[in-house]
């Protein structure tokens, strides 16, 4: 039920209350951070617009969770797991069929869920048109349909073809667009939709929620997940804490090469170790991630807010770095990371753009 939904009490209050005047707009742009509860929140208001037996609770439309519509509206909550699967049912078609073949999620016939599509990972024109050709008919089973698109991220053709069902859409049906940034889609399309901003949670809270949903961790460990999670309790309840520190630990070695001019050897152990391939790619973002949140915790030291740093268990090791790195340092070293990213998509040597990273803020430092 909404009770279970963690964080943003007044927006959800809100939603419910547009549910219950029937002023739900057929647009809704919600907002948010990676994690901070976007998609669950739209399969939530999926199953009140639809539930067989609808409770209510505070005096508010609620849903049973039980009913035909609401168990099958739920199977759709392991997005990742439901793309994964697709894909690689699509990947298992014959070539002509897979050329034509577009990622859709689907487990109730008046719900369709629209994730960016692979390799580019957009929204594509296919996708949008198979919206089209289903949103004028009237659901089969459910009272709305029901439309929830993933990302922000649509290709210009696709952008468009929305903005036509945007234009005239039907009045039994609703579609959700989730967007980490709202600026990311059109400006006609936001300003025919209603944009709705979920807002992130206080470390308190997410350290609170870690307690009971991540016994396993210690105190401070949840401290410092509820510190990196941005906020967002989808995120720090999933976050992967050994990843993040090995990672990390990596980022302080290149950090340490480059601002100290330490002993390269070690340097050169860690940046072989990132290969190619798909592993590799994942290593590499885990290793990106760290080292901007690293610089990020720099800047809060140089500025005199060491209460924001999020890595606070290494607060004493950061403080010794601030010393020899200040803000035209940690800016020239966020644009050599940028550039490591976009070496990524030209596929360049790993470990050799790694070296070349360190070997330029040293220069520098």
């Amino acid at each position: 039920m909404f009770s279970d939904f963690h964080g943003n009490e007044n927006v959800v209050q809100r939603l419910r209350d547009m549910l219950q005047r029937r002023r739900l707009p057929q647009a809704v742009v919600l907002a948010g951070s990676a994690g901070c509860g976007k998609y669950t929140l739209a399969l939530m208001l999926a199953q009140a617009m639809n539930c067989l037996t609808p409770p209510a609770s505070d005096g508010l439309p609620d849903f049973c969770g039980k009913c035909s519509n609401c168990v099958r509206i739920a199977q759709a909550q392991d997005l990742s797991r439901l793309c994964t699967e697709a894909s690689e049912a699509r990947e298992n078609m014959r070539e002509s069929d897979r050329k034509e073949t577009r990622l859709f999620v689907q487990t109730h016939p008046d719900v369709l869920i629209i994730p960016p599509d692979p390799p580019q990972m957009m929204i594509k024109v296919d996708q949008v048109r198979r919206v089209i050709e289903s949103i004028y008919y009237r659901p089969s089973e459910a009272r709305e349909r029901v439309y929830i698109f993933t990302d922000s991220a649509f290709m210009k053709e696709a952008a468009n073809s929305l903005l036509k069902v945007l234009e005239e859409p039907p009045e039994f049906a609703t579609i959700f667009l989730l967007a980490e940034n709202p600026g990311e889609l059109l400006p006609t399309i936001r300003s025919r939709s209603m944009v709705i901003s979920l807002c992130a949670l206080p470390v308190e809270q997410i350290e609170a929620y870690l307690a009971n949903h991540r016994p396993e961790w210690k105190p401070a460990q949840r401290s410092l997940v509820a510190r990196l999670s941005g906020g967002a309790i989808g995120r720090a309840r999933n976050f992967d804490l050994p990843a993040y520190v090995s990672a990390r630990s990596h980022a302080l070695i290149i950090l340490h090469a480059a601002i100290r001019g330490d002993d390269h050897s070690e340097l050169f152990k860690v940046t072989e170790t990132y290969r190619a391939g798909a592993e590799g790619r994942a290593k590499l973002d885990a290793l990106l991630g760290a080292f901007y949140s690293l610089l990020q915790d720099l800047t809060f030291l140089n500025s005199g807010l060491p209460q924001l740093v999020r890595n606070s268990d290494i607060l004493g090791e950061l403080q010794r770095l601030a010393g020899s790195a200040d803000f035209e340092w940690i800016s020239l070293a966020s644009e050599r990371l940028a550039e490591v990213e976009r070496g990524m998509r030209r596929n360049l040597l790993r470990s050799l753009s790694l070296d070349a990273l360190a070997a330029a803020l040293e220069k520098s430092a």
